[in-house]
């Protein structure tokens, strides 16, 4: 296989301090080689084509040509998402840089560590509506940590270094530079390392001792206690310290859709995922518990429910790096700003201190626990219709891949039963659209996270939706060696809206049937359209079938797989709490319907 992306070499970078003459175009590739960055993906266009032409020489950059510009920042996340490194998309301007900004919302709303460089026109033609321009700094101020303009090359090196430690400092997210075309032109005196001030960005990451002294007194004290794990304990790299707290104080852990993997799945302690798709032993444990110790978590409302009516008897120990999540939805009795890695640590300590005399007994808590656990496993029914149920299918690709692959969920119910029925053991194995919800992101998602981890198996589990949305980076994936396993779990409609119609709307499904596959009527036809990529296509439509396709997808690393399963239109992704409802409709359910299951 060919790959586009070639580096050749070219001159080595000056030693550190020494000025150079070089245009801002190749301060830009410059600045990137100086930091570290290995990997970017990008589409060229007339305004940021003279940082292309240094890029085609560069030996340490490998770029990743994108069919679609948002692509390329779903990749960013993707890479960043599975490895912790930041993730780097380039577009040109106006559509260009506007194509970023769905993959820019998204990395802002999951704290994702992304840089993205757009080209600008130039500087004065600014406000005149020049061909391809658009202000797109002031398009995604509300959706970054910060935006930059650069009209001068000078500023340049700084700028970029500046953003990249916004970018991965604090609270991640990503952050945008625009640079005009003339600043690219010009040439200026390139030195290495830049002088950067950022007089008004100081992130707390050591939290105060007090704080955590009354948290961990708490702790010690509470008869019904949670750990209640968000994605910023993924963010901080504090899975290890997350598991000596948990075994330390022995408290129950549920897990929020963008932690999965924080904790593992295996491990006693875990009661699963909270939330309207959460298990019932974790959405009740909530329900009932007298402490919630939140980490990194921000109380969103697919969680919480009706937020006024959560977890009504807990008092909150709420700890974060941006103090702007504490108390932004559920006042914090304890409010902890810092970095989870350290915190975790200093509470740890704070416990065994607070508890020395007396470890609290939660043997009847962990009674109650235990009883949800048996009366209410998460599984599901067989189809009626005779077409393969989409869980099976998604239990066998995470049973048959193992814990050190990774999966990258576009969003709806395939999203949902990829959270609930593959076993995650490990962080930064489950990639998905968390807070925004982006149709599209799997595929490109996967294929930079198989960018970052080439030695793992990658997934992208899609739906027949997300899949059209942006399936052409199977091209990209083609041609740069990225062999990433594709599973389109098809029931021919957009399956979570249809969900939704048959429950809340009389079962009037409007405009939600795509015909991608269960009668004569299949557009597209995804094994073709996979072949015509340059991928393997397979059809599966018997669950006899199942174990050999996704054996034979990871068995084939030359190329791409795609992997169309028919599956049934008609299964739930249950349990289900309505929007706008408290959680403890699962409680009144459960006491109320002696035929209540997690299917009901």
């Amino acid at each position: 296989m060919t790959t586009e992306s070639n580096p050749v070499p070219s001159p080595a970078p000056a030693p550190s301090g020494a000025p150079v003459e070089m245009t801002g175009a190749e301060a830009v590739v410059r600045s990137l080689e100086m930091i570290g960055i290995t990997d970017v993906f990008g589409l060229p266009g007339g305004a940021i084509l003279p940082v292309y032409d240094p890029l085609l020489d560069s030996r340490k950059l490998r770029h990743i040509l994108v069919r679609h510009e948002q692509g390329a920042g779903h990749a960013a996340e993707g890479y960043a998402s599975s490895s912790g490194k930041l993730g780097v998309a380039i577009a040109t301007s106006g559509p260009g840089a506007t194509n970023l900004v769905t993959a820019i919302a998204d990395a802002h709303m999951d704290s994702v560590p992304m840089l993205a460089i757009t080209g600008q026109v130039f500087s004065n033609l600014m406000g005149t509506d020049a061909f391809q321009e658009a202000d797109i700094v002031g398009i995604t101020m509300p959706i970054t940590k910060h935006s930059f303009l650069v009209k001068r090359p000078e500023d340049i090196p700084a700028t970029i270094a500046a953003a990249v430690h916004i970018a991965t400092t604090g609270r991640p997210g990503p952050v945008l530079v625009d640079i005009t075309k003339d600043a690219q032109q010009a040439t200026f005196q390139f030195r290495w390392p830049p002088k950067v001030e950022l007089p008004g960005y100081r992130p707390i990451t050591k939290a105060h001792g007090k704080q955590v002294a009354a948290a961990a007194q708490l702790l010690a004290e509470a008869k019904r206690p949670v750990l209640y794990v968000g994605g910023g304990v993924i963010r901080s790299k504090a899975s290890d310290e997350l598991l000596a707290l948990a075994e330390a104080t022995n408290a129950p852990v549920v897990t929020t859709l963008m932690a999965r993997g924080a904790f593992p799945d295996s491990h006693q302690q875990h009661l699963g995922m909270p939330g309207m798709h959460g298990t019932v032993p974790a959405v009740i444990a909530l329900q009932e518990a007298d402490l919630l110790v939140a980490l990194g978590a921000r109380f969103d409302d697919r969680v919480t429910g009706k937020a006024a009516l959560f977890a009504p008897n807990a008092k909150v120990v709420h700890v974060d790096i941006d103090p702007a999540e504490i108390s932004k939805i559920r006042t914090a009795d304890v409010p902890i700003v810092g970095d989870l890695k350290d915190v975790l640590v200093d509470l740890l300590a704070g416990y065994r201190e607070a508890s020395a005399a007396a470890a609290p007994d939660l043997d009847e808590w962990w009674a109650t626990l235990d009883g949800l656990r048996s009366e209410f496993p998460l599984g599901f029914s067989q189809p009626s219709d005779g077409l393969l149920a989409p869980q099976y299918v998604i239990q066998r690709i995470g049973e048959l891949t193992g814990p050190e692959g990774v999966y990258a969920a576009g969003v709806g119910q395939h999203q949902m039963w990829a959270a609930q029925f593959i076993k995650y053991e490990r962080p930064n194995s489950w990639l998905n659209s968390g807070g925004a919800g982006t149709m599209g992101y799997a595929v490109p998602a996967a294929m930079g996270a198989k960018v970052a981890q080439p030695e793992r198996h990658v997934w992208a589990i899609d739906g027949d939706g997300c899949f059209q949305m942006t399936n052409q980076e199977l091209a990209t994936c083609t041609l740069n060696d990225i062999p990433i396993k594709v599973a389109i779990i098809n029931n021919s409609s957009l399956g979570m809206v249809r969900q939704w119609q048959t429950l809340f709307y009389d079962g009037r499904y409007s405009n939600t049937d795509l015909n991608t596959g269960h009668d004569t009527v299949r557009v597209p036809d995804f094994v073709a359209l996979a072949e015509a990529y340059g991928a393997l296509g397979i059809r599966v439509t018997k669950e006899e079938e199942v174990d050999a396709a996704i054996k034979l997808a990871l068995e084939t690393n030359d190329r791409p797989v795609v992997i169309d399963f028919v599956v049934s239109a008609d299964a739930m992704v249950w349990p289900m709490v309505p929007q706008g409802v408290s959680n403890s409709y699962i409680q009144y359910a459960r006491d109320h319907s002696p035929a209540f299951s997690e299917e009901d």
